[in-house]
């Protein structure tokens, strides 16, 4: 969709009299540092919700996490989910956005990074006898950078998430 708007906006600016300036699209099709991040932010949020319809026990519910991610990230939630399914774990409560921000746009190397505090104070993972698995000393909010890729809104991918030090306070 956003490949078809950048090739009729293209299409248009050629009818465009010269005095009307015009956003030019860079390699990755976002015509501005706000676009991008407006991208990354909404498949950040996206991966977060998949995140939270995830059902252990059904790996049919890894797939949109998985959809949303690439490279490393991928390879990592490939990993975990598959371990947490194999050794009957179950997950409960949903991770909240506290703050998300952009960061950074890179429109050389087709990446947005984007600054995140998670609340996870409500997710447990348990073992099949109800014991919980996640240690004592997670903190309850987590400071995160998201890196992400692509060569548009529509294709964007979560590459890696990195905690951080410094940028925003959660």
């Amino acid at each position: 969709m956003l490949l078809a708007t950048t090739v009729l906006a293209a299409t248009l600016t050629a009818c465009t009299p010269a005095s009307a300036p015009t956003p030019t699209p860079t390699p990755t099709g976002f015509a501005s540092e706000e676009e991008a991040f407006a991208a990354a932010e909404a498949t950040y949020r996206a991966y977060v919700d998949a995140l939270n319809q995830v059902d252990l026990s059904d790996p049919a519910t890894f797939e949109p996490v998985y959809a949303l991610t690439t490279g490393e990230a991928n390879a990592t939630e490939r990993k975990g989910l598959s371990d947490y399914h194999a050794n009957g774990l179950s997950v409960s409560g949903e991770t909240e956005i506290t703050l998300l921000q952009g960061s950074a746009w890179k429109p050389e190397t087709d990446q947005v990074l984007l600054d995140t505090c998670i609340d996870v104070s409500r997710i447990d993972v348990v073992d099949s006898n109800g014991i919980s698995q996640v240690s004592p000393d997670r903190p309850d909010v987590q400071t995160l950078r998201v890196t992400l890729t692509g060569s548009s809104g529509d294709d964007l991918k979560i590459e890696a998430i990195d905690s951080r030090d410094g940028g925003p306070d959660c």
